[in-house]
């Protein structure tokens, strides 16, 4: 890796760190045969006055769709489970504040893209735990499903 690109990678770990989040979930899906699915997001947030930094990311990373949101932001989002394992272990060594979640993100990321068939229990108990890590090491405004709501999806409850 050139030093040009080490410098690419550590700004965008720096915009991470102040203006991205790392979010690992689980989606009710109708056309799935177990009626879930992981997903795996980056995003990255800029006020849409100055979105120009995102479409650099995007170009850099070679990945990720931009979208302008009513209340004037901009986002860039990355979804994949291969992509973002790859992006964050890139990242890795530049991220600074986000840390937990990087570790977290890449562990679940590798554990997603390198299942061969169903995931088993001790998997899907520990992506409920990687799930429940990131949701606290996260700032959000609205709380999201515990551990037994997620274990209740899974119907891993007793």
């Amino acid at each position: 890796m050139g030093s040009r690109s080490k410098i690419n990678l550590s700004y965008i770990a720096g915009f991470l760190d102040g203006d991205g989040s790392l979010m690992l979930q689980i989606k009710r899906r109708k056309d799935s045969n177990s009626g879930i699915r992981f997903m795996a997001t980056i995003c990255f947030y800029q006020d849409s006055r100055h979105e120009k930094p995102l479409y650099w990311i995007r170009d850099v990373l070679e990945i990720g769709y931009l979208s302008k949101r009513k209340d004037g932001m901009s986002e860039l989002r990355i979804n994949g489970f291969k992509q973002i394992n790859q992006i964050i272990g890139n990242l890795m060594p530049f991220i600074r504040f986000k840390k937990i979640q990087a570790e977290i993100m890449y562990k679940a990321t590798h554990l997603l893209a390198n299942k061969s068939g169903k995931l088993t229990e001790k998997n899907l108990r520990s992506l409920v735990d990687y799930i429940i890590t990131i949701q606290n090491s996260n700032y959000a405004a609205k709380r999201k499903k515990d551990k037994k709501e997620l274990l209740k999806i899974l119907d891993l409850t007793p």
